[in-house]
This record gives structure tokens, sequence and C-alpha cells, in this order.
């Protein structure tokens, strides 16, 4: 999955939402590490897992997925040698107790949800563990009765410790009159008695501490220096005894490693499947039926990112048409059909479920190319048109029949006739290639394309004529335009100019002759060897625009001028296209539109009769005897042709398109 389309189409902020709804370090990581899947029936059990998850959160229910707090340090540590603290095991206990509760629970949903209910079957309850924690800890401290010894070190803690107390009580009233505070104070861990400098001579001690202000001294009176020796001692010993509880309780855990190992991974993926339910709830997601076809069937879809309403998209492709070419107004809504269209796909294949209607229908792809804004890199210097460039021929290294590439504004950034031109061969090689293809343009010649090649098909997006606003509803089966009239008109734009505008828009820029085109000569009918090397050498390189012989001047140099009568372009008029400054041969008269069939450069299109003007009539480039279905016919014909020696017209040479 290409890396560049997932950050184009912001599967990112997808990942980022989707991780707010984790509760665990390790549900956060596959989150993180989360990736369009590529295999259909592991897309399909991903899917299915995640609806089932859903379906339990929706019918009320609470699931008691584990706190996984501590158990990351737990599990580097264990092994290690380290000996963990009663914190830690208080952390195991609480890790075992929720553990247990999970696998309860979802051995009573087995019914409701099979496929999720299967992982906590794999789970340990540790019993003896946890029982053993709780005999030798309790509230996060070590009890007595851990251990034999323990117990008799705390005991003989407790004698010297009462014999202590009762000692230092007599002390702090004997010597009441001339302590500082009738307060026990400790220093070193060791009692002493605060008493006032000028006083220090009347208590036998030693003296530990002295005040800030030099004002009190700390005595450790000689008569509880025997004791306190003793229970300094004690206490030694009691913390090796608890060592040893420790100690012994940790072989107890590292003993169980892999049942740790097991339940945090167990738990970690609950947590990742619910974080994947709670976020299907919070977009209004749906589980999708899957293919492998390259069929995209979307029924009242939603862009999970976008923060205000939008209008549902119902976008249908794969079946019928695998190219689907879209047009409309800028901020119409075309780009983000695109997104729509590639985020819920790559969703889907991450085991998400997506805002859609039940039903909808998503095809598995092996790759995803996405050329969607201008992908300008400042560092690199790139123009728009040289980043689409860049952008096609990454995609043309793997597309294929389980490709999915989505194009937005195609031709735009260059030369609009060149631009077309490159557009549509890019589209003949991607259908070709079997790729399922979605793209924008504001151009009428692709559209036109779209709308007489097999495979393809035309959608617009629907716009309000009469307010000038989008509607954001894709319609497909037809093209549409940009409006860019009614809404300069809109902006203020004089009329005067709106209505010079679809003059020119109609009848073409005024001007000469497209430079190229030569005088007619005196003609002679050039031989068959001639002819052939000609018709040989187009067929080795692309064709060029051709150059055709004026129409005869001679009325006009004598001041004679006669006037236009409208008539219907004829089956081989040479036309003049002023808006892409080429010219063409009219292949197929004018339809019920208003259309015409015109050969360009080898590419037949559909061009509406009022933006042609007639350069040169068909009776002027083709001799009466001519058949003018040579003009138009395949290479194969053509080859037998040269070999029976018929006559093509003089002076004149015309490449024409293969047959598929």
């Amino acid at each position: 999955m290409n890396e560049k389309a997932l950050q184009r189409l912001e599967y990112g902020k997808i990942k980022e939402a989707l991780a707010e709804y984790a509760v665990s370090y390790l549900g956060k990581r596959q989150i993180a590490e989360l990736f369009p899947l590529t295999a259909m029936s592991v897309v399909r059990a991903k899917l299915d897992e995640t609806a089932e998850a859903k379906s339990l959160l929706q019918h009320g229910a609470s699931v008691p997925i584990p706190s996984l707090e501590g158990m990351e340090t737990i599990l580097e540590l264990l092994g290690t040698g380290y000996v963990f603290s009663e914190k830690d095991f208080m952390h195991i206990h609480q890790f075992l107790t929720s553990c247990a509760q999970l696998m309860r629970y979802m051995a009573a949903k087995s019914g409701a949800a099979p496929r999720i209910s299967s992982y906590a079957a794999s789970m340990y309850s540790m019993d003896a563990l946890k029982s053993e924690i709780e005999r030798c800890i309790r509230h996060g401290q070590i009890v007595d009765s851990a251990s034999k010894e323990l117990m008799k070190v705390r005991k003989r803690l407790a004698v010297f410790e009462e014999r202590l107390k009762s000692k230092l009580d007599s002390l702090m009233s004997r010597h009441r009159s001339i302590l500082q505070e009738h307060v026990l104070s400790t220093r070193n861990g060791r009692y002493v008695l605060p008493v006032k400098k000028e006083h220090r001579k009347l208590v036998k001690g030693t003296v530990l501490d002295e005040s800030a202000s030099g004002q009190t001294v700390y005595i450790e009176p000689a008569e509880v220096m025997t004791i306190q020796f003793e229970l300094t001692g004690l206490k030694a010993e009691e913390a090796r005894e608890e060592l040893k509880v420790l100690s012994d309780l940790t072989a107890l855990a590292e003993s169980c490693d892999q049942q740790f190992l097991m339940n945090v991974e167990t738990v970690g993926t609950y947590d990742f499947i619910f974080a994947k339910a709670k976020y299907a709830l919070a977009v209004g997601g749906s589980n999708v039926e899957l293919n492998d076809q390259g069929i995209i069937d979307l029924r009242e879809a939603k862009h999970p990112l976008l923060n205000r309403p939008m209008v549902p998209l119902n976008f249908v492709i794969g079946r019928r048409y695998q190219s689907l070419i879209i047009t409309g107004p800028n901020t119409g809504g075309k780009t983000l059909t695109l997104k729509t269209v590639g985020l819920l796909t790559v969703m889907a294949q991450s085991g998400l479920l997506i805002p859609a209607k039940e039903g909808s229908l998503l095809s598995v792809f092996n790759h995803i190319a996405v050329d969607i804004g201008d992908g300008q890199s400042i560092e690199h210097a790139l123009s728009t048109f040289s980043a689409h460039i860049r952008n096609v021929n990454e995609m043309l290294q793997f597309a294929d029949r389980s490709t999915l590439i989505l194009i937005d504004e195609m031709a735009s950034g260059t030369d609009p006739g060149e631009g077309v031109g490159l557009s549509v061969a890019i589209l003949e090689e991607l259908h070709r290639r079997g790729a399922t293809v979605v793209a924008t343009t504001h151009f009428t010649e692709i559209k036109n394309f779209a709308d007489v090649t097999p495979g393809f098909e035309n959608a617009r997006m629907e716009f309000d004529t009469d307010t000038l606003q989008p509607l954001y509803r894709l319609r497909i089966g037809e093209a549409g335009q940009s409006y860019a009239f009614l809404i300069a008109l809109k902006l203020g734009l004089p009329a005067g100019l709106i209505e010079r505008s679809r003059e020119i828009t109609a009848r073409g820029l005024p001007q000469s002759l497209p430079q190229g085109a030569q005088t007619a000569g005196p003609q002679s009918e050039p031989s068959e060897a001639s002819a052939a090397d000609t018709e040989d050498r187009q067929e080795e390189t692309a064709a060029e625009p051709v150059s055709l012989p004026q129409a005869d001047k001679e009325s006009e140099e004598a001041g004679e001028s006669a006037p236009e009568v409208p008539r219907s372009f004829q089956l081989g008029d040479c036309v003049y296209i002023a808006y892409l400054g080429r010219t063409g041969i009219v292949f197929e008269t004018e339809d019920s539109r208003g259309n015409v069939g015109v050969m360009i450069q080898n590419q037949k299109f559909k061009i509406n009769h009022k933006r042609l003007k007639l350069h040169i009539e068909s009776k002027e480039l083709y001799p009466d005897n001519y058949d003018l279905d040579i003009v138009f016919e395949t290479k194969e014909n053509r080859k037998k042709r040269k070999l029976m020696g018929r006559k093509h017209a003089p002076g004149v040479t015309i490449e024409t398109q293969s047959e598929e």
C-alpha cells in the first residue's frame, strides 16, 4: 500500500481519532501500527470482529477490559533477576482479577459474539499466583502470616517496641521541665528527646542532632540505646524475611511468564477491537460487503473527518465501467468525493466500519494511488504539472487490476491542448491495465472521450442554476460543466463581458490560420512507393498536426467577398478548433445534441459545432473519386490497400486510429 496515498487521504487523522478510544498502552500501540490489509479473507474477519464488538456496546454491555497499568514494566522485568515490590504485586493481582472477569464475560457472550469471544478462551486464570499474592500481601503490605520466620520476627519487634515506648514515656515525664517540646522525635531512625540547650548536661546520652537555631539539642538517652539497638537488628531481620517472601512470589510469577504474555496481548487485542467499535459508534460506521473485482457501491456514505454536515454520497463503479470522470464547478464536492471513496476503502481494509448505509460494497485493492492537490514541494521546486507527472509515473509502476487510482484535476498545470491529449493517453493506459480509476476534470474533451469510450463513464456534481450554489450530490451518467459564466455573473462581472466570453467560446478566438498552413500549389499524383513510405513512417511515429493547403484566395485578392452561408459540417471537412489551436477532420456528422465527431492527432473527440470553424471543405481536400472510408480505415486495412495499390488523396496523409 502506498504510504503517500495514505497521507493524502489523511489516514493518520483516522488513527489519531481512533487512539482516543483505547485505554491501554498495548491498544494504542496496535492502533499506531494499523495499516490497510490486502488479503480479503483477513479483512472480512477484522470487519466482522469490529461489528460484533459494536453490537455488544449497542446493547448496553459494559465490557470489563482490564487495565494494563504497570504491566508493561512488569513484562520487561520478568526473568531479569529483579524482585518485584508489593506495589508491583498489587498491579499483578488487579490484572489477574480483571482477566478472570473478562474471561467470564466473554464466555457468556459466545453466542452473540463468537469471533471475539474466542480470544478469551486462550487466556489463563493463574489462580495459584493470584491466591499466593492474596495470602502474602494485603493493602500493599506484606502480612505477618506470609512466612513463619516473618511472624516470629514481627512478634519480637512488637515486644521491643512496647518496651521502648514505655521507657520513653517515663523519660518524657521525668525531664518534662527541660524539654523544648513534649513530643518524641526521631533522628536517623532512632528516638531522641528535644532538650533545651542549656540543660543538655542533665540528660545522659548521645547528641544526634540540634535545631537550626541551636536552641534545641536532640539526645538519644543512654537508657534506651540498648533497646533501640535491638530494634534495629530486628528490623533488618524483618526486611530480610520480607525480601524472601517477595522473592518467592517473583519466582512464582516468572514461572507464568508465557501466561502473562498471552493474557497481556489478548487484553491489548480486546482494547484495540473495542476502540474500533467505539469509533464506529461515534461516526455511524457500518459493516460492508467485500469483493476483489474492483466493484465499489457506496450508499449514503460520508467523510468521517468532516466536522460539518455532509450530503450523503452514492457512488458506483466497477460493473459496467471501471473508469469514472467527474466534472462540475469548483467547490462543488469533486475532490471530497475522491477523498471519501479513497479513505473509506482504506478504512475498511483496516478493519474499520465505515460511515455508510448497511449493504454498501467495497473492493479490496492491493494498491491505492492518489494524486489529490498540487503536491508541490518547495524543497524540490516542483511545479503543479511536474508534481502531477511524477505522481502518474509512480502509479504506472504498479497499476494493475487490483489498483484504485484517484486523480484530481486532470490536465491542469499545462497547455490545455497538450494536457488533454496527455490525460486521455494516461486514462487509456490505466484502463488497458485494468485499474479502477476515478478522476476529476474541467475539460470538455476529456468528458467527450469518456462519453464515447467503452469502460468509461461520466458523472457530475449537481449545481443549482437558480441559486448558483453547489448541491454536493453526485449524479453518475451525466457530464457536468464548470458554470464559470453563471458564477462570474453572480460575483458582479459585467454582463457585457460575460456575453463576449460566450461568443468567444462558441466561435473561437479571432485569428489567422494556424502557423504551418501552406498555400496550395500544383499537385501531382504521388507514386505508389512514396505513398507507402509515408504511411510506414506514420505507423512508426506519433502523428503531428496535419498541415493542409489553404483555400483559394483569388476571389479575396480581387476584392470579392461572398456571404457566409450556414452549413452543417460534412464528413471529411477540415475544421479548426480555436481553444485548442488545432485542426481536425470530421469523421462523424452532427448528432441531435449538436456534437460533431472530430479526429485530432489520432484521437476521436465529440465537440459542439459552435466551437468548430470550417477550415477546408471536404471537396477541396479530397477528389470526387476518392473514397473517404480510406481516411478512417484501420492499420490492417491500410496494409492491404498498400499491397493492392489503392489511390489516396493527393498531397495529404492522414494517420488513423487503430480499432481495439
